[in-house]
């Protein structure tokens, strides 16, 4: 387990489950022991975080059952990856992702909340459906250009099925974006990556899914749902990141959530932990002290690549220029979609996926998860990944950059 990097202003544990009755209460966070490990990420910032009084905080209203609901799994994590060479069909779904979260929806008993920024698949919304018929309690939070307000486009209407059918769609009604692509099931499990419920997330992008069996990681991201659901976004959303974390089967989890626990600055702080490797997958690069850090630990000699999607990376604001100038190994990738995963893998065991781009814009007015654990059977399988789009990508051209 990595060590700490700064001492935490607070220390608590995630309380596995609410009581029955919290629809004006704080959320109840018993004092972590101080003899108890610490996980290795811990919040950047200037001042102490202060956790808001009760007057401040929003309502929870959320259904508890009175027994944990059992998973199947004899895992608390599974990961997928999507496949557009040989799954690219949305009409033939057996195998891919959304034949997977189909399968969740349909188990589900008791809830199913959804933060997920857009959305096009009809099977997955008759699911939903189904789920909501059989007294399932379904809540979806989306952006508003690219969820409901797009919703009337051709192709569309899924968001309309829902409601038809009496479930609830809320959007953020911002110019900032609600990023989000997580799902959280009967409070125990947590889905969770980069990909969009959506025919070109699943079936033409590269993407990944981490679902996560865990009553206290459920909870965390429960309590970002239910306030962005009662309207605190960005800079209105108070920061629990101190206790964000849970360490499940010996494995530390944390969660980071932006705008709100600057996200961007713990990214750097464990890439300059970094001892051996630094490997990375990305839609969208754009924010240079990231850079810089990866490039630093490159120079001090750990071993850094990292695959850019094409098509952004060939813009002025892209990183690619900066690794390029700096002779540390990048590519842009070969799918003529979008590699649209955000993916870091540290010293072959420390995983960061989510939704966050690694771009100012995700870090400081989006809503964005970030997942970052550290095990090296799960890294193992991102360095899989990374791999094979390693091998399917191609080498900066010369002369596309000028180097100063």
């Amino acid at each position: 387990m990595k060590k700490l990097i700064l001492p935490l202003i607070f220390a608590f544990v995630v309380a596995s489950c609410l009581p029955a009755d919290v629809t004006q209460a704080p959320l109840p966070l018993p004092v972590l022991p101080s003899e108890t490990p610490l996980p290795f990420i811990v919040p950047v910032t200037d001042t102490p975080i202060i956790l808001p009084p009760p007057s401040e905080t929003p309502a929870f209203i959320i259904p508890i059952t009175e027994t944990p609901i059992p998973v199947s799994s004899a895992k608390w994590w599974e990961v997928y990856f999507t496949d557009p060479q040989t799954i690219n069909n949305p009409n033939v779904i057996p195998g891919s992702i959304e034949e997977k979260l189909i399968g969740f929806i349909n188990s589900a008993r008791t809830s199913i909340h959804i933060a997920s920024f857009e959305f096009n698949l009809t099977p997955v919304a008759e699911a939903l459906v189904a789920a909501k018929n059989r007294g399932v309690d379904v809540k979806w939070m989306t952006d508003d250009e690219n969820g409901l307000d797009y919703d009337i486009q051709p192709g569309r209407g899924q968001f309309a099925l829902l409601q038809a059918a009496g479930i609830e769609v809320k959007d953020d009604n911002r110019t900032a974006l609600m990023h989000n692509k997580f799902w959280i099931f009967d409070q125990q499990v947590v889905w969770t990556g980069s990909t969009n419920i959506t025919v070109n997330g699943i079936f033409k992008q590269n993407n990944n899914v981490l679902v996560i069996r865990s009553p206290e990681i459920a909870f965390i991201y429960e309590r970002e749902f239910q306030e962005m659901w009662n309207g605190q976004f960005g800079s209105r959303a108070p920061s629990t990141m101190s206790n964000q974390w849970a360490i499940l089967d010996g494995t530390p989890v944390q969660v980071i959530f932006s705008a709100e626990d600057n996200a961007v600055a713990n990214l750097i702080a464990i890439v300059n932990d970094a001892k051996s490797s630094i490997r990375f997958l990305a839609f969208s690069f754009t924010d240079y002290p990231l850079a810089q850090a990866m490039i630093d630990r490159s120079k001090a000699g750990v071993d850094v690549k990292g695959v850019f999607e094409t098509f952004g990376s060939n813009g002025t604001r892209s990183e690619l220029r900066t690794f390029w100038c700096a002779g540390v190994p990048a590519r842009q990738d070969g799918n003529a979609s979008f590699l649209h995963d955000k993916i870091i893998i540290i010293d072959n065991s420390i995983v960061v996926t989510g939704s966050l781009n690694f771009s100012s814009n995700a870090d400081e007015e989006n809503e964005e998860n970030v997942v970052i654990l550290d095990n090296p059977e799960i890294a193992a399988l991102y360095l899989q990944e990374f791999d094979k789009l390693w091998d399917q990508a191609r080498d900066v051209e010369a002369g596309i950059f000028t180097c100063q």
